[in-house]
């Protein structure tokens, strides 16, 4: 139970990122398809190494802008707490 909350709050996390203008659209091609892999059903931990994996790829984009790319890092710190 107390993982399906903080599973809802990465995904708060990410729809924030998400209607964030300045966040470019690579960023958030890469973190929608995170969001949709912690929505699936399945193993938890299978779908928080999908998503990790996801926003790794795309954290070291010189394109975004620094409060992005610390909200990034954030959502990766919470990630990796899950898995």
């Amino acid at each position: 139970m107390e993982k399906t909350k903080k599973v809802n709050e990465i995904i708060g996390i990410i729809d924030d990122m998400l209607n964030d203008a300045s966040v470019p659209r690579n960023i958030k091609k890469a973190i929608l398809e995170a969001k949709n892999r912690l929505k699936e059903t399945g193993d938890l931990k299978v779908r928080v190494s999908g998503a990790i994996y996801l926003v790794q790829s795309v954290s070291d984009d010189i394109n975004i802008p620094s409060h992005a790319r610390t909200q990034l890092w954030a959502l990766l710190s919470e990630l990796e707490s899950l898995a």
